[in-house]
């Protein structure tokens, strides 16, 4: 927590925030506009889907009539003149992190800014086809269930647990992310076991603070608006993701700290050994 406070990452936790809710709309326009040129239009309505599964339903309802309100048109044109601005304002969102996950893990970057940015718009392309084609898994699962049931229908009882199919690929989503964000945004590289500590307690705070958001929500339904008036949604969503983005930090930093600690512990062991081999007239 000392660490969190030193590295500004309160302050951190907001441009997250507003990076990530600025760069939701032209990620999932881009989104469209590759589902379009492929002839699935229908899977860019998945991908938002897919993106708000593990929101609260009060915060994520607002915005997904929006989200569903632009992706309605078929938007091949941002392959074309837009897809420079595009891809730059959705690589924002990861650029964001990576300031915050350099910080996390006391790291600096030394490669140029220009490099540091391309590396993201990869990261915002592949990430649209990965969630292009988990959500085309989400359309044919109905289909690939109802083709196994003519074949065993005595699998018939277990017809509700293709519901279960949307959640379960919304949290792979999740953890692979987390998994990518830590190892591969910041500066210098970590191993897979040094940074679940870190994923593993930012899914459980995101848990609690999700039921904790919806809680708030539902028995304060007029809080917001009474404060923010016809804001109410853009901020309850801002808030939102200003708390999800303090606790990604938080995980960061918890890794930072173990990393830490164990380097400092290697120092002390390595010390002794250097001065055993040194001799004295």
């Amino acid at each position: 927590m000392n660490r969190f406070v030193l590295h500004d990452a309160w302050a951190i936790a907001s441009h997250i925030a507003l990076s990530v809710l600025t760069s939701l709309f032209p990620f999932l326009i881009l989104v469209t506009a590759l589902a379009g040129v492929f002839g699935t239009g229908t899977l860019a309505d998945e991908v938002a889907d897919l993106i708000l599964e593990a929101w609260p339903e009060e915060i994520a309802g607002p915005i997904a009539g929006e989200v569903h309100h632009i992706l309605t048109g078929r938007r091949s044109d941002v392959l074309t003149l837009g897809v420079v601005l595009t891809l730059y304002f959705a690589s924002s969102g990861v650029e964001s992190l990576r300031v915050g996950l350099n910080r996390a893990y006391n790291v600096r970057e030394t490669r140029d800014w220009w490099l540091t940015r391309l590396e993201s718009i990869a990261f915002v392309i592949g990430g649209a086809f990965v969630l292009m084609a988990m959500a085309l898994l989400v359309v044919l699962g109905p289909f690939i269930w109802r083709g196994i049931l003519r074949w065993v229908p005595a699998l018939q009882p277990f017809d509700g647990l293709i519901a279960f199919l949307r959640i379960g690929v919304a949290t792979v989503v999740i953890v692979v992310g987390l998994i990518l964000a830590h190892k591969l945004i910041p500066a210098g590289r970590r191993s897979f076991r040094s940074v679940l500590p870190g994923v593993g307690v930012t899914l459980f705070l995101w848990l609690l603070g999700g039921f904790g958001f919806s809680w708030y929500l539902e028995f304060y339904p007029g809080a917001y608006a009474s404060t923010y008036g016809g804001l109410a949604t853009a901020m309850v969503a801002l808030i939102f993701l200003y708390t999800l983005g303090a606790i990604f930090l938080f995980g960061g930093e918890l890794n930072g700290t173990i990393l830490a600690a164990k380097q400092r512990r290697l120092g002390k062991e390595r010390q002794p050994e250097l001065t055993d081999v040194i001799t004295f007239p």
